[in-house]
């Protein structure tokens, strides 16, 4: 008998939930019809909260036949309310468009309803700051800051909350999901230099403090930091800037398909910068930093969007360098002086990164990648002077030639047990790095090598398959 009962409430429930429909649909912004990632969309007089995801995909499941109240918002958008009819064994597809407003902070309510895995700097945060440069964003994290030491083509130093990060040894850090960090680098293991980025096409940021994020992998041990370049630009734009110290930059954005690809749902621009400066020390640190960038974001099917970039990065600079307290102190340089005028160094970095993400009949999110980095890198430095060699003194070179290729793939989703809402995610990250005469050696006046310390290859993989549950 008990048996039977067991089966008669199994078969009342799969009853019950085979006559409960759906919703479903995206939120973009209206004019640019860009998918906004982290709306929340509330069913109103209900517990019922779902964020947008990277495609301003929401879904709602198991839902009683009846007419419901939802509304849409995020910050710097209009709230939008509206009615959505929901029917028996139907789903219910609606698509919105939130449209920009000015921010009204009046009054804030913050409520949790889901465990949070990243917190999000969107493009409000930034356009309320002066940002310089794009390693400049990561002083929008809570509890991270920055600073700059041998020339401003080196990648800065990092310290988070009890972690001193050197350049990015315990931060791991990605731009449109391509990792920024190098492994096995010639100066520090996982140096991080986010040069190549231009700062006005950030989006926005995502980030988190702590290990608990199983997609992020190797040098998440502080934390992770995920910058997402625009996929596309509202109007072109030139910006000429000129400062103190010889410091002039040049910016140009392009839109190229303008409202005949919007209407297609296709977008393309070119972009580029050029730096330079002298600096305030009396050693001209000649900066000059070259970036090109072209980005192509396309709707390739109805639930497929790809985004392919392609871009050049290139920097070149002299440094003054460390110096001792009694160099100054007995007026053999001044503050700003240096003692050997043949620090700095060179670098570069080439991308081609693609990307692809479908939204499945079944509301799951499928997201590819592939993409492959060229890395150049050249340093000189001189941090004792004259202590191991009195004639040609100690300055060291650190040099490498590498070459990047990975692969990202996941697919998450979320279901309902019971009244428990769980995300889970599947996926798979392969990265192999592959250098050509990684060395360090003592030279003098940056062109004679005194002595080669070490010098070889680096043939290095990286892979990880995870499963991350979040009830």
């Amino acid at each position: 008998m008990k048996s039977i009962l067991l089966l008669l409430l199994f078969g009342l429930h799969f009853q019950l939930l085979a006559h409960l429909g759906s919703i479903s649909g995206t939120i973009l912004e209206n004019g640019t019809n860009n998918p906004l990632h982290g709306a929340t969309v509330s069913l109103v007089g209900t517990n019922k909260k779902v964020v947008a995801n990277d495609l301003g995909h929401y879904n709602f499941q198991n839902l009683t036949p009846a007419t419901y109240k939802i509304e849409i918002t995020n910050i710097g958008y209009k709230t939008l309310i509206t009615n959505v009819i929901v029917n028996t064994d139907e789903t219910t597809f609606s698509n919105f468009s939130l449209e920009t407003s000015q921010i009204n902070l009046n009054e804030i309510e913050v409520k949790s309803t889901k465990t949070i895995d990243q917190q999000l700097i969107g493009k409000i945060d930034i356009k309320l700051r002066a940002i310089n440069n794009s390693q400049e964003y990561l002083r929008m994290v809570p509890g991270l800051f920055i600073g700059q030491h041998a020339g401003g083509g080196k990648a800065e130093q990092i310290f988070l909350r009890g972690f001193d990060i050197d350049h990015g040894t315990d931060i791991q850090i990605s731009t449109d999901g391509m990792p920024v960090n190098m492994v096995s680098h010639a100066h520090g293991q996982g140096y991080a230099d986010m040069h190549f980025i231009i700062p006005e096409l950030v989006r926005d940021v995502n980030f988190k403090k702590g290990v608990y994020q199983a997609s992020k992998g190797n040098f998440a041990t502080a934390g992770f930091v995920e910058i997402n370049t625009k996929t596309s630009i509202d109007k072109s734009e030139i910006k000429l800037e000129i400062g103190q110290f010889d410091n002039y930059r040049a910016l140009a954005i392009f839109n190229l398909l303008g409202e005949k690809g919007k209407a297609k749902n296709q977008s393309a621009y070119l972009a580029g910068e050029y730096n330079f400066t002298n600096g305030y020390f009396d050693n001209p640190q000649a900066f000059n930093r070259i970036n090109l960038i072209g980005k192509y974001h396309s709707h390739i099917s109805k639930n497929t969007v790809l985004t392919a970039s392609i871009s050049n990065f290139y920097s070149k600079w002299s440094a003054s360098g460390q110096i001792p307290n009694r160099a100054v102190e007995n007026g053999v340089i001044g503050f700003y002086g240096a003692i050997d005028p043949n620090e700095g160094g060179e670098t570069g970095r080439k991308n081609i990164n693609i990307q692809t993400a479908t939204n499945t009949k079944n509301n799951k999110l499928v997201k590819n990648q592939i993409y492959f980095s060229n890395y150049n890198f050249e340093l000189f430095s001189n941090f004792t002077f004259f202590l191991r060699d009195s004639i040609n003194g100690d300055q060291i070179k650190q040099k490498e030639n590498r070459n990047i290729i990975g692969y990202n793939g996941s697919i998450s989703g979320s279901n309902l047990i019971g009244n428990k809402n769980i995300n889970s995610t599947i996926g798979i990250n392969i990265r192999n790095d592959v250098t050509n005469n990684t060395e360090l050696a003592y030279t003098k006046n940056k062109n004679e090598t005194i002595e080669t310390v070490k010098l070889g290859n680096i043939n290095e993989l990286n892979a990880s398959i995870y499963l991350d549950e979040n009830i």
